[in-house]
């Protein structure tokens, strides 16, 4: 059936949602567990993608509460070597644009461990983060970097802007898609901002995952998925002017929205019709577009079983290389475990010693590829594949070779 039970409505406009991907029943991708878990019975949801025919925000239902995803989180932004440059250049380019100085005040949402904002107060322009996650709210305390445990909304805004830290600055970094309530958190934006502040807001792009076949971006931890036209309408509704957009190289293809309340002095940019009209080229604004997907999703599960188990019967021993959520949904969906694959590493000392969800492949060190020297190494952070495949250039010492995923399943010589 292609449109959705009548009980479930769009998330941002209530309207009907429609059918785009069904990646079957698949467990919380950050919820490593321990030995003594993996005896557990362990939570699986629905991962069906659908997409509403009204305003085609593309979303996933809201099976478990924020709370329960994000109160202590496994993800630490600073273990990527290129994720901090890319916050490093970012502070850098921002600071010049906006004339940032140690008068203004800088608020970044879901700061993580203080990955981007450390570079703020390097330059001592004052930052505070907010992130629901007490464990990396220390990391980022340990830098310097004031941090609220708290989740963002209209509420957290305006006790903010009572106590005088209205914002010059808001940064919303890969945030957006894992906020159930759109509107609330949106809404906080606006109200955030000093009358001539700016917001940045950080997310993959739709077009991308759908063009490059990105399916395994999709977890429960991101409620909603964006293209620049729906996300425009979404801050519009708030108050806040879309004037300018970057497309980056993050997480497979993401885009950088600059954004300002209405009234404010920055004009629109060509850029922002420009990628408009190449959404709707794309076919974005049609539901004929998502429905193709699905397909091309099939078709790299089989071919990547076919690579998998072909190298297993002919005697290779494959590794993995990293952690990430969008591994999980990767292996889950493949129904990929230990037969296939015999571990996974991670430079991320927080997941060592643990199991990944559903599938149950132990996490380990990186220095286990050079100790067992691995035939493959499947890349499950496959966006971030070229400081990856720099890291482990070292196995093709004794013949390794890499797989990448996605968009399709390939071997690397």
């Amino acid at each position: 059936m292609d449109i959705a039970s009548p009980f479930e409505a769009c998330r941002f406009c209530g309207g009907s949602l429609h059918s785009v991907v069904d990646l079957g029943m698949s467990p919380l991708c950050e919820s490593f567990l321990t030995a003594p878990q993996l005896d557990r019975m362990e939570p699986f949801y629905p991962l069906h993608l659908r997409v509403c025919g009204d305003c085609f925000l593309a979303q996933l239902p809201k099976y478990v509460a924020p709370q329960e995803i994000f109160g202590e989180y496994a993800y630490f932004s600073s273990y990527s070597d290129a994720w901090l440059a890319h916050a490093r250049d970012y502070v850098g380019m921002i600071t010049e644009r906006l004339r940032l100085d140690r008068t203004s005040q800088v608020v970044e949402l879901a700061s993580n461990d203080g990955y981007l904002l450390q570079y703020f107060v390097k330059r001592g322009i004052p930052a505070l983060g907010i992130d629901p996650a007490a464990n990396v709210a220390a990391a980022a305390r340990a830098r310097g970097v004031e941090t609220i445990v708290d989740f963002f909304g209209a509420s957290l805004a305006e006790r903010l802007r009572r106590q005088g830290r209205s914002a010059d600055l808001v940064i919303a970094n890969n945030v957006l898609a894992q906020v159930p309530d759109l509107n609330d958190f949106v809404a906080g934006i606006a109200m955030l901002l000093k009358p001539q502040g700016v917001a940045t807001v950080e997310f993959p792009h739709l077009m991308r995952l759908i063009a490059e076949n990105q399916f395994d971006t999709i977890y429960h931890e991101h409620f909603s998925y964006f293209s620049l036209s729906t996300a425009q309408r979404i801050f519009a509704r708030h108050g806040l002017g879309l004037f300018d957009v970057e497309e980056l190289w993050s997480h497979g293809g993401s885009l950088r929205l600059y954004l300002a309340p209405k009234g404010s002095n920055h004009a629109a940019r060509a850029s922002v019709a420009a990628l408009i009209e190449r959404e709707r080229a794309a076919g974005l604004r049609d539901l004929a577009a998502y429905r193709a997907f699905a397909e091309r999703v099939a078709e790299t599960k089989r071919r990547l079983l076919d690579l998998l188990i072909a190298a297993r019967r002919s005697g290779k021993r494959i590794a993995g290389y990293g952690a990430p959520g969008k591994g999980n949904t990767l292996l889950n969906y493949c129904g990929i475990r230990t037969d296939l694959l015999d571990y996974t590493v991670d430079r991320n000392p927080y997941k060592h010693g643990k199991f990944l969800p559903g599938t149950h492949i132990p996490i380990f060190p990186p220095e286990r590829i050079a100790e067992t020297k691995p035939d493959y190494v499947l890349v499950l952070p496959w966006n971030l594949k070229d400081e990856i495949l720099r890291q482990l250039a070292y196995i093709r010492d004794w013949g390794g070779r890499f797989i990448l995923p996605i968009p399709s399943p390939a071997v690397l010589s």
